[in-house]
């Protein structure tokens, strides 16, 4: 029997696995096999996005994992994103009906609004966009999110990369509550003020590049590789990515690791069978630094510019 990880219950009801496959940068068969051994090692919660470019290679694998019986389409949680290009209103369920198509899957878990900024549209394919940015408010786009569920193409609706006063707005605003708010946690950067607000308005925090984005030349960042890691991981028998993992665990995070290594894809799921102490929790604390490893900086002089406000 492969063991699962526990889940989580959103405020629509629905349950999440507690930790994630990340799939930002791996790049076409890297998310592809990627997605294949995570499914067999137990992962039930995968994430993309249309502006990942690897839709279409997740989904690839997700067919055939339930083709060959690993699992069923309702064991798996999918989540995927609205890019920036497909906020105009018109755009939006066209724009889940392609990356649906592109994951061959009648309906996502979990699609969530990858920015607040939207970006002047060209054409689909130009996937990432352009710096030229546009004044298409997000409460706009949320509302044709809103009709998806309706539609029964997508299960539940989120937020990433918005603040406490963008999150506020959309809940003043909304028929149907984000269930999530996806963005940057890791020890160094810990989001305790936007955690607390997440918890306070029932909205779960999921957190991408959980283990920061590590440089193992350098020995960065230190939550990885220092004296005071080291110890800890000594201490329950885990690597310092377990360790960091279950922290954010323990905090009520959803870390999303990416990696297309097989070793580290099963390592990184490997933490739910030992808990930190209150006092090595406590301990993480003396890492963070306030410090983001994904700024946005392009962005930063838009009106919807999420990362001016301290959280």
């Amino acid at each position: 029997m492969t063991n699962l990880a526990p889940t989580i219950r959103l405020n629509n009801g629905r349950e999440m696995p507690i930790l994630g496959l990340g799939t930002w940068k791996s790049f076409e068969s890297d998310a592809y096999h990627s997605t294949r051994h995570a499914l067999d090692v137990g992962y039930r919660h995968l994430d993309t996005a249309f502006v990942y470019e690897n839709e279409a290679e997740v989904g690839q694998a997700i067919a055939e994992k339930i083709a060959e019986g690993v699992v069923t389409r309702e064991q798996v949680f999918v989540t995927t994103k609205l890019g920036g290009i497909h906020h105009d209103p018109a755009l939006v369920e066209r724009a889940c009906r392609l990356s649906l198509s592109n994951l061959g899957l009648e309906y996502v878990d979990l699609y969530l609004m990858h920015m607040p900024v939207g970006q002047k549209f060209h054409n689909d394919s130009n996937v990432h966009g352009t710096l030229e940015l546009t004044d298409v408010d997000y409460l706009d786009t949320w509302r044709e999110m809103e009709k998806l569920v309706d539609l029964g193409l997508v299960r539940s609706i989120g937020l990433s990369n918005f603040n406490a006063a963008q999150t506020e707005r959309v809940l003043a605003n909304c028929r149907v509550r984000p269930v999530v708010n996806q963005v940057e946690c890791h020890p160094g950067f810990q989001q305790r003020q936007l955690r607390d607000h997440a918890k306070q308005h029932g909205l779960v925090i999921c957190a991408y590049c959980p283990l920061a984005r590590p440089q193992p030349a350098r020995h960065w960042p230190p939550f990885l590789y220092d004296d005071h890691a080291q110890q800890l991981a000594k201490k329950y028998g885990r690597t310092t990515a377990q360790i960091c993992l279950r922290y954010l665990v323990q905090l009520g995070v959803v870390p999303l690791p990416k990696s297309s290594n097989k070793a580290r894809i099963e390592e990184n799921f490997r933490v739910f069978d030992f808990e930190l102490s209150p006092e090595d929790v406590a301990s993480m604390e003396q890492y963070h630094t306030g410090q983001r490893t994904v700024p946005f900086s392009g962005m930063a002089g838009h009106k919807f510019y999420p990362f001016h406000d301290e959280f």
